[in-house]
């Protein structure tokens, strides 16, 4: 180990161009800004899995979802593969989280020690509708998103204060104690929905222009599997004109409420006289589509869903650039050991973790071709959905139905899907043979629908599931 201490900072639902650095014209972040100016910004980095509980495991794990089978909402990571901080903590370094995690439960050993006003799923059980997904039902909770947006409080906003205050407090009492280098995670909430931001924040955009949502013109709304996810998440046809205004405005309020939390914890870490040696990296779960097309939350393979902010600052690290080799969540892990001096292997499974450390590819040659993974097995779809970036291409594979084939360079807002074109009959396959050195992705969907069968045994069948009080909740509530 070289005595350098972690701090991995998480928000819920950023997405990928709600900074100022990366050119978003209104929201004002000025905390992620300066923390671009100092490090590196990865312009091209995506979530594993475009929902919170799977984002999450693979991030913690290293490992890819089809991989650790925490598939679904309901099914989330308890401590059962190592993480980066049981990893930490066996080479004697602490690991400490403060905020959510989503996990299954405090009980379990998920690494972190202690775990500050953590968050985990509702009841240890999660979101269990999602493993209803043949057949495919209703969620008639997506018409809460519309009802809740605006200026307002809401618990998610004094549990991201009370995040703030337990890791700035964890830093203080750091500063004070010889102890060893440590890993602290801090994980907010926000800007995750309800689109309600506190009225400080709100008021900031209250008479801003808005750029107006990203308009629909392109082939790939009648998409079969698609279609499906649309139909259940109907979360736009319950907005009218002003409610998507008002959401709008609060999500931007949000951002910049988050980001002046995240500068809480900064000015702790640096009033503790950690900066010089502590190695910073902010990141998201997965972004927000926020309208654009006519789609709101996340669920899907579009950019604004699994697209996602993260910046690298710290000691070594050159300032003030941006590096478009593609990243993902599972680059964290490795990142993390990196930082600390630890080997990636060193726990005795060489070769498995498929990412690699971020300070490794922001010191190389960019890398264009460099392919990630993300994939979707939740609630909304009836088949396994797979995204392989590389280079300009992107490749969304939905398991026994047509692919979809988007060329990012020419077409970044992904309104034309060229798959079906005779002319991308080479790009297609050369995307689908780069996917399936990674994934079997028929393989993978049999075994997560198998996986998610058990799961609703477990949890007393599907007609258990159904009838759940209380179950078929928008958000998971605040811990």
């Amino acid at each position: 180990m070289n005595g350098r201490n972690v701090l991995l900072l998480m928000a819920d639902e950023f997405a990928r161009h709600a900074m100022g650095c990366a050119g978003h014209p209104l929201v004002q972040t000025p905390h992620l800004d300066a923390l671009a100016a100092r490090g590196v910004r990865f312009t091209q980095a995506y979530t594993n899995s475009p929902i919170c509980v799977p984002a999450r495991a693979a991030m913690h794990t290293g490992r890819h979802v089809h991989d650790i089978r925490c598939w679904s909402s309901a099914q989330p990571y308890r401590g059962q593969h190592d993480s980066w901080a049981h990893r930490l903590r066996r080479h004697g370094m602490d690991a400490v989280s403060a905020g959510k995690l989503h996990f299954r439960r405090t009980q379990d050993d998920n690494g972190f020690a202690p775990e500050l006003r953590p968050m985990h799923v509702k009841d240890g059980i999660g979101w269990a509708p999602g493993l209803l997904r043949d057949p495919l039902g209703d969620y008639p909770a997506a018409a809460e998103l519309s009802a809740q947006v605006g200026a307002g409080d809401t618990g998610y906003h004094a549990y991201d204060r009370a995040v703030a205050d337990a890791a700035a407090g964890w830093l203080e009492a750091r500063a004070a104690d010889s102890g060893p280098p440590w890993a602290l995670f801090v994980s907010f909430v926000s800007p995750h929905y309800p689109l309600t931001a506190p009225e400080p924040w709100f008021d900031m955009y209250a008479g801003a222009d808005l750029p107006p949502p990203k308009a629909y013109a392109g082939n790939w709304r009648d998409h079969p599997a698609l279609r499906e996810t649309l139909r259940f998440f109907d979360y736009d046809r319950h907005f009218d004109a002003a409610a998507r205004d008002a959401a709008i405005r609060g999500y931007l309020g949000l951002v910049s409420f988050v980001d002046d939390l995240i500068g809480r914890v900064l000015g702790a870490l640096d009033a503790g006289g950690f900066a010089d040696n502590t190695t910073i990296l902010f990141v998201s779960d997965h972004g927000e589509m926020l309208g654009d097309f006519g789609l709101w939350t996340k669920q899907a393979m579009f950019e604004g869903s699994a697209g996602i902010p993260a910046i690298l600052a710290g000691p070594g690290i050159a300032a003030g650039r941006t590096v478009g080799t593609s990243v993902s969540l599972v680059d964290v892990f490795p990142t993390v050991l990196d930082a600390v001096g630890v080997s990636s292997d060193s726990g005795g499974h060489p070769g498995l973790l498929p990412g690699r450390s971020l300070l490794e590819i922001a010191a190389a040659p960019e890398d264009p071709d460099r392919p990630v993974l993300s994939e979707y097995h939740d609630g909304g779809s009836i088949a396994g959905a797979f995204m392989l970036r590389r280079g300009a291409w992107k490749l969304v594979h939905h398991e026994g139905f047509p692919p979809q084939l988007f060329d990012l360079a020419t077409d970044p807002d992904e309104q034309c899907d060229r798959a079906a074109e005779p002319a991308m009959v080479d790009v297609l396959g050369s995307m689908q043979a780069g996917l399936r050195e990674i994934v079997d992705p028929a393989a993978a969907n049999a075994r997560a629908f198998a996986d998610q069968r058990a799961r609703l045994d477990e949890l007393g069948g599907a007609d258990a599931v159904r009838a759940m009080q209380g179950y078929n909740f928008g958000h998971s509530p605040p811990g």
